[in-house]
């Protein structure tokens, strides 16, 4: 077809036309809402490099748990920041650690709303890396022990969903062996299976006090500049069994979401991460763009490039704006 017999401002004339011939639907059904817990009561800390977000106690987390809920948002994702942090990472496991005991105020009061807890020891540890060190270095194999018994006691505590970050080799193998053999064979799986090594992820580090001590994360999150390995890695985390598998950060890495949903018949997931949505919240307090329309292109984007699942910072926003 070309011009003057195909004119594609026909179908572009009016709002109606332009709803009838759309291609990408976004649903609040789609969304999912990060939260960070920590101890106390009455605590709401303002994250000064994410601008209407906080730090959070649990009973403030149920509330937004409650509001999320009101507004049609199917899932939360949490993030814990204990009150001690050590070499063992024992406060991402420990029965009454933060995240457990907000996963239980949240199911005791919306039990309706899934609770998706983030599987790492990032925020427990006080080097601020993902696994255990030895000799400077993190070690893959003695993590994955501790990332299933982590796994194992947020499962307990109620969550409805685990979802390993660590990027260690072989963490949904042995996060599965462990769930199945206490009795949780129903308990899914979402796997930051490409999680790149990037700059994206500087306000989250604020937020979940995870910044590495020393070093970087480069030796387990994946180069920027890899797209083969991306697919390389997702491959192996269906083989060990995840449920879902997810691509983070979202919007630099839309071809790998591309690929991802290509080339695999799971459910997947894109993370619209920290540094995604500070970069807007700022040029919106600039007057520099519009924030509910930079919203919803952002978010339709990467529904586009054909994530299922979308975790993103502004699920609030977007459930209202889609509701209009």
């Amino acid at each position: 077809m070309q011009f003057p017999d195909y004119r594609g401002r026909r179908l572009r004339k009016n709002e109606n036309f332009r709803k009838l011939v759309r291609e990408t639907s976004l649903s609040v059904d789609n969304l999912v809402y990060p939260l960070f817990a920590v101890s106390g009561r009455a605590m709401k800390k303002p994250i000064a490099s994410m601008p209407g977000h906080f730090q959070m106690s649990v009973e403030n987390i149920v509330k937004e748990a409650r509001e999320a809920y009101s507004l049609g948002i199917p899932a939360l994702l949490l993030f814990g920041i204990p009150d001690k942090k050590d070499e063992a990472a024992t406060g991402a496991f420990a029965k009454d650690g933060i995240i457990q005991q907000t996963v239980k105020s949240i199911k005791n009061e919306v039990p309706e709303i899934l609770v998706i807890t983030d599987t790492c020891l990032c925020e427990y540890t006080n080097h601020g890396h993902c696994g255990l060190i030895e000799n400077g270095e993190v070690q893959n194999d003695a993590t994955l022990e501790i990332l299933a018994k982590t796994a194992l006691s947020q499962a307990q505590a109620g969550a409805d969903m685990v979802a390993p970050s660590a990027m260690m080799d072989g963490q949904v193998a042995a996060i599965r062996e462990t769930l199945d053999e206490n009795a949780l064979e129903k308990t899914p799986i979402m796997a930051y299976s490409a999680k790149y090594a990037s700059a994206f992820y500087g306000p989250f580090r604020e937020a979940a006090e995870s910044t590495p001590q020393f070093g970087d994360r480069k030796t387990y999150q994946m180069d920027p500049a890899n797209s083969d390995e991306a697919i390389r890695e997702i491959s192996l985390d269906v083989s060990e069994g995840a449920d879902i598998i997810m691509v983070k950060p979202a919007l630099p890495y839309l071809d790998i979401i591309y690929r991802a949903k290509q080339e695999f018949d799971l459910p997947l997931a894109a993370y619209n991460v920290s540094g995604e949505y500070s970069m807007i919240r700022a040029a919106a307090q600039m007057n520099w763009l519009d924030e509910e329309k930079t919203i919803l292109e952002m978010l339709t984007a990467i529904k586009r490039a054909g994530a299922d699942i979308i975790i993103t910072y502004w699920a609030k926003e977007a459930a209202r704006l889609i509701g209009k």
